[in-house]
């Protein structure tokens, strides 16, 4: 028994075309909301075994939703330490799950390292995107895809610290995908994979300029940056407006709410923003979900 739950992968009518098929692999509907319980699930499902006592988190987003989801499935205290910028929404859902939220700094930064100082014997930290464990939880996503779709001609995901991609090519080589192009897309103001590929060595931000606060890592993870060097990966940016305005027609033809983070992927494919994604027969798009924004928030960034 797993703590994440299988999903489906479903071909959009929507969104797909006379000569494409977009498949959409459905992470939103995971518990916790995305696509993050995979790899955390997997990681505290280890560390219990080998002991823990106590689970503790980070982030005041996904993987502290889904940290904390875990940490009930598994009996375990879980303590999320969240910086001042997080918002109420996101704090009552890890407070749902019966966490302890503690609010500290300015940035995830100065979060964590209050949450490093607090920790404990006993105590297991998840990281949120940097760590083997993770990858191997979402890698479980494309040995599913693989089961319930063609060889896709196109993989489309977004990126943030890139822990979603460095598991779904995980996935994609274990499936034999490894000669399937992998589409990385980021927003405006959150393209630290772009700009590293572009200088051909990992670029850390200056600042995060962008709504799309999951895709918020001012530098990607060194394997997601080494797998530009082992497998065909594009790097493309879309706006805050065109991600919240994909968030939108997902809302309206597959009834889902979805962060910009999680619409950044599928902006791309709406707009065949490459000549990939132009000719591509069958593309299968990573719908990583996100349960940190409201429809009322979509409706705003849209505008």
């Amino acid at each position: 028994m797993t703590i994440h739950i299988q999903t489906p992968t479903l071909d959009s009518d929507a969104f797909s075309s006379p000569e494409q098929l977009v498949w959409l692999k459905l992470e939103a509907l995971q518990p916790s909301g995305s696509f993050k319980l995979r790899g955390v699930g997997h990681a505290c499902e280890v560390h219990a075994s080998r002991g823990a006592k106590r689970l503790l988190s980070s982030s005041g987003g996904n993987a502290g939703m889904a940290v904390a989801y875990a940490g009930r499935m598994l009996r375990l205290p879980v303590v999320v330490v969240v910086p001042e910028t997080t918002g109420e929404w996101p704090k009552t859902l890890i407070r749902r799950q019966g966490a302890e939220v503690i609010v500290h700094g300015k940035s995830w930064m100065e979060a964590n390292d209050f949450l490093m100082a607090m920790r404990e014997p006993g105590d297991a930290f998840i990281h949120p995107f940097d760590d083997p464990l993770l990858w191997e939880g979402h890698a479980t996503m494309i040995e599913e895809a693989a089961r319930q779709m063609p060889k896709p001609d196109a993989v489309v995901l977004a990126v943030g610290g890139g822990g979603l991609m460095s598991g779904v090519l995980q996935g994609m080589h274990a499936a034999r995908w490894q000669d399937v192009p992998l589409v990385a897309v980021e927003t405006v103001g959150a393209d630290s994979l772009r700009a590293s590929v572009e200088a051909g060595e990992l670029v850390t931000l200056d600042a995060i300029r962008s709504i799309a606060t999951s895709l918020g890592a001012r530098r990607v993870s060194e394997r997601a940056f080494a797998w530009t060097k082992e497998h065909e990966v594009v790097p493309v940016t879309v706006t805050d407006q065109e991600a919240a305005r994909a968030c939108l027609a997902v809302a309206k033809e597959h009834r889902l709410i979805v962060e910009p983070a999680c619409g950044a992927a599928v902006a791309a494919v709406l707009q065949r923003s490459t000549p990939m994604l132009k000719s591509a027969g069958n593309v299968l798009v990573i719908l990583c979900g996100g349960a940190c924004a409201t429809y009322e928030d979509l409706v705003r960034w849209a505008d």
